[in-house]
């Protein structure tokens, strides 16, 4: 057993210097050989630094007990670098004890995580294996792992096969259904959870109402909300959230203000989701407004909310508002510009007849410019009659990034049009013909 003093310093370590301190006192003194003492001291250690906890793990001179193993690959599930936990698993087959039920939840999320299905296949086969198949936890992990590999069709074999379910699966299965944009399949399952009498939580309807945002489909999301109002669920982040996106994506954007400003707590997505709403449905001043609420409130903008109100600048052709936000995002907050922000800037340009500073933005992007970028500036350039300046290469850029579609050429061939090279047009207006290809006219699936 590990000795009271001995924890009271491992629990006492707040930082690196410390852990340095106590791991000097355990190889003095050979603690490092005590089970008790590794497995305490390295879950102190993720709280503070996994990068240490790692080290000492790997130096250690005698065998890792398992539960060490299992509190390393869980935590690196929780980090950008989730492979990590495949390579732990593979150490821990090669040169530790045998894993046990609570190693491969973790190796199956981070299989899912890193969209390794290969291998999520062979951890599956060794679960099997074990005898852990019929745990319910793990059978929850696996059907997550699969509906995350986009192999929604095993993922549902799995759940199917589950002796035990609980509203864990329930919810799990219907999420995969909807992130493999099977919106309806979760609308179908719903209906079978409520026919065994499973009812469902705030994860579930988290998971139905984004189902009813990719269908536009706000009667039911109504539906869901009047459910959540009887039951007395209360609006918590999550749901609150999805459920201003449901009414803000289908066009009720005043119910989906009204629903934010009854949420009790709000975090950045609530915002961001909320403002992006309002600019959708053309209330592009009431988007500002809410986005300098935001920042009042002390919330910080990421990279999406900048993007989603240079967007209401751009359709709001607020010029000057747009090259402030654009600046302070890059000044104040330090977001480095993405593609959707330099599209944005020279959508908003473009859209006021600045083509000069538009394509001064294009030019100085330290990215090739995306389709939907060069685009944007042909269709200003042809729509303020202002040719002369567009390099000759976006063009040929242009079509040789999307060389399948017909508006693509048709766009170019009009700017070579109006900067008076008619045999350049005419010569893409060949090459599109011997490609079989023509311009869609535009259409919407939103009535």
């Amino acid at each position: 057993m590990i000795s009271h003093q001995i924890q009271v310093l491992i629990q006492r370590s707040k930082t690196t210097t410390h852990l340095q301190q106590l791991h000097s006192l355990f190889l003095k003194t050979s603690l490092d050989h005590n089970p008790d003492i590794i497995t305490h001291f390295i879950l102190s250690s993720l709280s503070i630094s996994l990068n240490f906890a790692r080290s000492f793990f790997h130096n250690l001179s005698v065998s890792p007990p398992l539960f060490a193993y299992n509190s390393l690959i869980r935590a690196y599930t929780r980090t950008s670098s989730p492979i990590e936990s495949i390579n732990l698993f593979c150490e821990l087959l090669q040169n530790g004890p045998k894993p046990d039920k609570f190693t491969y939840p973790f190796v199956a999320k981070a299989c899912g995580q890193c969209s390794l299905m290969g291998l999520g296949g062979s951890v599956h086969s060794l679960i099997f294996k074990a005898g852990f198949d019929l745990d319910k936890y793990i059978g929850n992990t696996l059907l997550r792992m699969y509906a995350a590999c986009n192999e929604i069709g095993l993922s549902r074999k799995v759940f199917d096969e589950m002796t035990v379910r609980d509203v864990v699966s329930w919810s799990s299965m219907l999420a995969g259904y909807v992130d493999c944009d099977s919106p309806l399949d979760a609308f179908r399952l719903f209906q079978q959870m409520k026919l065994a009498n499973e009812k469902p939580n705030s994860v579930t309807l988290v998971s139905l109402l984004s189902a009813c945002t990719s269908l536009l489909n706000v009667s039911a999301g109504e539906s869901i909300h009047s459910y959540i109002i009887v039951n007395g669920m209360g609006l918590d982040v999550a749901l609150g959230t999805a459920l201003v996106e449901v009414y803000s994506k289908c066009g009720h954007v005043e119910k989906a203000l009204v629903v934010f400003n009854s949420m009790p707590e709000m975090n950045l997505q609530s915002w961001t989701i909320m403002i992006s709403g309002l600019a959708d449905n053309s209330q592009g001043k009431d988007a500002i407004s809410l986005f300098m609420n935001m920042i009042q409130t002390g919330i910080k903008p990421d990279s999406m909310s900048f993007t989603t109100i240079l967007s209401a600048c751009s359709h709001l052709g607020l010029v000057e508002e747009g090259k402030h936000y654009f600046n302070e995002m890059v000044s104040k907050y330090n977001i480095k510009p993405a593609m959707e922000h330099y599209g944005c800037m020279v959508d908003l340009l473009g859209r006021a007849g600045l083509i000069e500073e538009a394509l001064c933005i294009i030019c100085n992007m330290p990215m090739e410019p995306s389709s939907v970028i060069i685009r944007s500036l042909l269709g200003a350039c042809r729509n303020h009659g202002q040719v002369l300046c567009v390099d000759d290469n976006l063009k040929e850029l242009l079509l040789k990034i999307e060389p399948d579609l017909g508006a693509n050429y048709v766009l170019a061939a009009s700017v070579s049009s109006l900067s008076g090279y008619w045999d350049n047009a005419a010569d893409i207006m060949v090459s599109m013909k011997q490609k079989g290809l023509k311009k869609v006219p535009g259409c919407s699936w939103v009535r």
